[in-house]
């Protein structure tokens, strides 16, 4: 296996480390106002993730780097193509880090308020989009010989696109509705696991077609199997919640995730960005890629940085890991 082709292992496994982690946090941001009742409850889904949910945006950026450094003709005409989505979803990921640290800064209840709906809104938007940029990656989008993305905006919204946008929408809202129930207590956990049936079932329908339809266009065998994966651990996730099994329900909910993720990227490799124009004008991992000397050192700082942050982020979850309730939540935050 070539160099090129181990860094687009480790670039997708990047993005599946980031949906699997950010997913729960992006459906915890959007339960604040599809489950929470009152302000209490809505502080313990914020803190069920205010501990981790910065951390976590470090695969997104780890991401984005190692897709700059190894890929960097697949980077430019992603991020020059795709700019107004991509912008968005920045602009969505600043918000929303300065709403969780801004809100309870003051205890008027407008100001809080306005924060928590900021909250809502900039978790939904991300979900949606990024199924959006991925469906629109697999699909094959308007490049031309140059490798330069010749389209608009609204030719990234079509059909197959926005099925995905809707099926990481839903698919990130169970399994925040999962880690809610996993990391709660008393009538707000009740709660999540029936919300996260009734989203479960929804997702199941969306991404079977969704998956199925990939699979039509772009599968082969190994894509297959991951999607045979990703049903059977999605079916298992909605089992166990039904049977109140949580920590199994997470587990098997971001399988679910892991596959269907790792689904697309078996897909669309040996190509990293197809062109809908002409298969000659693809973005392939051997076209897109840097040096072989740049791969080597990024390989090298890569088997060095890895297991540190996979050790310190892993000693975060485990400080953090005991439940919370409403009667956690001191009165005069909670306002």
């Amino acid at each position: 296996m070539e160099l090129h082709d181990v860094w687009f292992v480790l670039i997708a496994v990047l993005w599946i480390g980031y949906f699997f982690l950010e997913g729960f946090d992006f459906g915890v941001g959007i339960l604040t106002k599809l489950l929470a009742r009152d302000r209490v409850e809505k502080r313990v889904l914020i803190n069920t993730i205010g501990p981790v949910w910065d951390g976590n945006e470090v695969w997104l950026l780890t991401a984005g780097g190692a897709t700059f450094a190894a890929f960097p003709e697949w980077y430019a005409t992603l991020f020059s193509g795709f700019y107004l989505p991509l912008l968005i979803i920045l602009v969505c990921l600043i918000v929303r880090g300065v709403a969780f640290e801004y809100r309870a800064k003051r205890s008027e209840e407008h100001w809080q308020r306005n924060w928590e709906t900021a909250i809502f809104w900039t978790s939904l938007i991300p979900a949606f989009l990024w199924g959006v940029a991925f469906g629109n990656i697999v699909r094959g989008v308007k490049i031309d010989r140059n490798f330069e993305y010749v389209g608009n905006f609204w030719d990234l919204l079509n059909v197959y696109s926005i099925l995905g946008g809707l099926v990481t929408l839903t698919l990130f809202t169970f399994h925040g509705a999962v880690f809610v129930g996993l990391k709660t207590v008393g009538d707000i956990r009740e709660r999540s696991r029936k919300l996260a049936l009734k989203v479960g079932l929804a997702t199941a329908v969306l991404a079977l077609v969704f998956l199925i339809w990939t699979q039509i266009d772009s599968g082969d065998g190994a894509s297959l199997a991951a999607l045979i994966v990703a049903v059977v651990a999605l079916v298992g996730a909605l089992a166990m919640v039904n049977g109140g099994r949580e920590g199994w329900a997470f587990i098997l909910s971001g399988i679910t995730i892991v596959a269907a993720v790792a689904m697309l990227f078996l897909s669309l490799f040996p190509d990293v960005m197809p062109s809908s124009l002409s298969a000659d004008w693809s973005l392939t991992v051997t076209n897109a890629s840097s040096s072989q000397y740049t791969l080597k050192i990024m390989t090298w700082c890569a088997v060095i940085a890895t297991p540190i942050v996979l050790l310190y982020q892993s000693w975060t979850y485990w400080v953090f890991r005991k439940r919370i309730g409403t009667h956690h939540i001191a009165v005069d935050v909670s306002h």
